[in-house]
């Protein structure tokens, strides 16, 4: 009776999902039947071109692809809970992050990106924005904010402190301030940032890590289309760019687990920068730009990131801690 009681137990985040987007579905029904409401100022009217290329639709989303390429998000969240739920039953327990909590919270922003993004292509309101926006926080503060919690040494309620303000801060500073948190700051690829500086510095906890961490941020930058000597000659708008240098600083360094990068981690990243490149060629102005196709650059781009969250998933499930 013991074994079966943990059972249910531990597919209850499961089915908590499930439920869950079983109501925002229905949300998305009633507030769709009714036209969603005023779209936000810098949408297109229907009819025209949207800023992801798709043609704005007067039907029940207004970008029809686009919204339905973010289902990649939900499977593959609805998967990754289904397989912590086998870990919870299969007597060695959930030993993702080390923590149960953190494995749940990875699961339900991995998951959330989904309806948040569908809330921002398939009504175009500034509700919608402001979702979808958040979802992508929710999700990338997890990353780097588990590797401080590593090489710091930092307890699991520090690590939701942290965690909690930031994502508090964002979401209200979004919609009652402006998208920089008030100080100019671009917190999604900030965390990308953070996220590749600290990661260098938790398979190198050493005088190595430490000097490559900040210039391997700018590598990548580098070679995905963001070149460093314009950002240097701005620096007045990209100031942010010295805060991966920042982990280098962490005094005692930690490295208390290993992971197996071989192949999610690589699998992972060019999924996302494979993305991201494609993410550029799904914009009104480029000449790969078909507005009435089913096959949008940026439901791609969707695609792409939920196979990225999955591979990391992955990833995370092959640390051992020493």
């Amino acid at each position: 009776m013991q074994v079966k009681n943990n059972s249910l137990f531990s597919y209850k985040p499961f089915g908590t999902a499930l439920l869950t987007l079983a109501v925002t579905s229905g949300l998305f029904i009633i507030f769709g039947a009714n036209g969603w409401g005023l779209p936000a100022e810098n949408e297109q009217a229907i009819g025209q071109i949207s800023r992801w290329c798709e043609r704005v639709s007067g039907g029940f989303f207004r970008e029809p692809a686009n919204t339905l390429g973010n289902l990649g998000f939900v499977f593959t969240g609805l998967y990754m809970f289904y397989k912590l739920a086998q870990d919870a039953t299969s007597g060695k327990g959930i030993k993702m992050f080390g923590s149960s909590a953190i494995a749940v919270l990875y699961a339900s922003a991995s998951t959330f990106l989904g309806p948040g993004s569908m809330a921002m292509h398939g009504t175009h309101t500034a509700f919608g924005a402001w979702l979808d926006n958040v979802s992508m926080i929710t999700y990338i503060l997890i990353l780097w904010l588990y590797n401080l919690k590593r090489l710091m040494g930092l307890s699991l309620k520090t690590y939701f402190t942290i965690y909690s303000l930031l994502l508090g801060w964002f979401a209200y500073s979004y919609w009652f301030i402006d998208g920089g948190m008030g100080i100019g700051v671009n917190l999604f690829e900030l965390s990308i940032g953070l996220w590749i500086a600290t990661e260098v510095l938790v398979k190198f906890p050493n005088i190595y890590g430490r000097v490559g961490s900040g210039f391997a941020v700018l590598l990548t930058q580098q070679l995905f289309g963001n070149p460093v000597i314009n950002a240097l000659q701005n620096f007045q708008d990209n100031w942010e760019m010295l805060l991966y240098f920042v982990p280098a600083f962490i005094p005692n360094l930690q490295s208390t687990t290993t992971k197996k990068y071989t192949p999610w981690f690589f699998l992972g990243f060019a999924s996302f920068f494979g993305a991201l490149l494609i993410w550029g060629t799904g914009v009104p102005e480029h000449p790969w730009c078909n507005p009435d196709s089913w096959l949008q650059a940026h439901m791609v781009w969707h695609l792409l990131c939920s196979v990225a969250t999955l591979c990391f998933f992955n990833l995370y499930r092959t640390e051992k801690f020493n």
